[in-house]
């Protein structure tokens, strides 16, 4: 048991307004069968005829789906919170623990740049504690003592973009242990990684919110499908401040689909890897590389000479990679996304060109 399970109050960390609030009560919640005359929809359907009954509003809770994913994860659905992509969890958790113009959330930048736009959109202060130059792994005793009174949130990224690496065990337990509010712990890379999730976790740790999504290992980027794994309380309580039909049936639909097909997702995963290898190899032959860092993600972090002028040469062949070298400890980086084996020779063989 952690150490802080028995006296970690979640009701005290949520703003009171959103504590108290009697959320919409739509429709779909009460009857989704039946001669529906309620909702003030289209009955004449939409203009495709389709079967889906688009005219009709979506599940507002979509059952199925969150139990498919439950099983793929291993907890409940109960623990299980789908939305427009992970963003809609990190707008929503921001939503119910932080009161703008006066609470604070931490990053450890080099990190997902969300986490501090989505803040600036909310009015929530920033601290941040960059992560160790030599190994990208969180500083936990700096991350603590960084702490205030008004500190709701700590983000955590891992395997962690843009540079690749998952944190290690050890120091991620301590900063669950032993910060005073929600640690969020993003996974949206955890398939290509041979870390175990830390989904289990968030039956041990009440404060534990877990991030992960199918636009990655499952290559659905275009449905904006994110899962949020939570206890039962703070599902809860996204469940209440989300809009009322926050996830359209064609997203749902698409991803059902998806797990009725999880043998060809493992089975991508797999070559992703295996070309994951292959292109570092690839890319440490080069003159113009200076070093790849570990990555247990789908891309890989590389140091190259000249990156700006590299990035403008390979869009200008028509090959386009993420400059990173503006984010701390990153200088003269270029974030590559593992492609198919096709596109990858593409990529090097465009490197072996340039002028530098």
């Amino acid at each position: 048991m952690s150490k802080k399970s028995t006296s970690f109050d979640l009701d005290q960390l949520v703003r009171p307004n959103i504590r108290d609030l009697k959320p919409y009560h739509s429709a779909r919640e009460d009857f989704s069968e039946g001669l529906l005359l309620d909702a003030n929809e289209n009955s004449y359907g939409d203009p495709s005829r389709s079967t889906q009954e688009l005219h009709r509003y979506p599940s507002p809770t979509h059952p199925l789906l969150r139990q498919r994913i439950a099983q793929w994860r291993s907890v409940r659905a109960e623990n299980i919170f789908v939305g427009a992509g992970s963003d809609e969890g990190i707008d929503l958790l921001y939503r119910i623990f932080c009161t703008p113009g006066r609470d604070r959330i931490l990053i450890t930048p080099p990190t997902y740049g969300m986490y501090r736009v989505s803040a600036h959109i909310h009015d929530i202060a920033i601290d941040e504690v960059l992560l160790s130059n030599d190994d990208f792994q969180p500083r936990v005793d700096r991350i603590l003592e960084a702490v205030t009174p008004h500190t709701k949130i700590l983000l955590l990224c891992s395997p962690n973009n843009p540079t690749g690496n998952t944190f290690e065990r050890d120091k991620v337990r301590r900063l669950v242990e032993e910060f005073p509010g929600i640690v969020v712990i993003d996974e949206a890379y955890i398939d290509f990684s041979d870390q175990q999730s830390w989904a289990s976790g968030i039956h041990r740790y009440p404060n534990l919110v877990v991030l992960q999504t199918l636009s990655k290992s499952f290559g659905l980027a275009g449905i904006r499908l994110g899962i949020t794994l939570a206890p039962r309380e703070i599902i809860g309580y996204m469940m209440k401040v989300k809009a009322p039909y926050n996830v359209n049936k064609l997203t749902a639909r698409q991803a059902m689909d998806a797990f009725d097909r999880l043998g060809a997702i493992e089975s991508n995963i797999a070559d992703i890897r295996r070309q994951r290898k292959q292109l570092r190899r690839q890319l440490a032959q080069l003159p113009l590389v200076e070093h790849i860092y570990p990555s247990e993600a789908n891309f890989l972090l590389v140091k190259v000479k000249n990156a700006l002028d590299i990035h403008k040469q390979l869009a200008d062949r028509g090959i386009i990679v993420r400059y990173r070298g503006n984010e701390p400890h990153c200088e003269s980086t270029l974030r590559i996304t593992v492609g198919t084996p096709a596109d990858n020779e593409r990529l090097i063989s465009a490197l072996k060109e340039l002028s530098i």
